[in-house]
């Protein structure tokens, strides 16, 4: 995978508000091409394995109850400079922090539930999409 890619979760509370289209709609309109999209439902395990680098942090346990209690959609976004520029587009992890116009300004209802998640560096854009995507999977 590019530098110029990074990787998305759009996040249960999100999809469950009927809110695909209006994230794909930012998404798109900031420049963003979709590599590879899935709309998926995350088993618990699946859960706890792709946030497994948070197993000893006290959220873990509901982040990976909130993750596989609905729907997702997980995507391969391209860019330049991808990681940074979709990290300013999703806005601060706690909503009341985000910038205005921020995905997580408009859609998240709290910090635990923060309706997307990116990437926060190549390296783990390249994991976290290899986790849901094979070879085959990717335009």
């Amino acid at each position: 995978m590019s530098g110029n890619q990074t990787f998305t979760m759009i996040k249960p509370e999100t999809v469950g508000k009927n809110n695909i289209g209006a994230v794909l709609k930012m998404i798109n309109e900031a420049g963003f091409r979709i590599k590879a999209m899935k709309f998926t439902h995350l088993t618990k395990k699946q859960a706890g394995d792709f946030y497994a680098v948070h197993a000893d942090k006290y959220f873990y346990e509901e982040l990976t109850s909130f993750m596989s209690s609905g729907p997702i959609v997980a995507a391969i976004l391209e860019k330049e400079n991808a990681v940074a520029d979709f990290r300013t587009l999703i806005g601060a992890t706690n909503p009341a922090n985000a910038a205005e116009g921020t995905i997580r300004k408009i859609f998240a209802e709290s910090l635990s539930h923060n309706a997307i998640h990116g990437s926060d560096s190549e390296e783990n854009a390249a994991i976290e999409s290899d986790f849901f995507f094979s070879k085959v999977e990717r335009f």
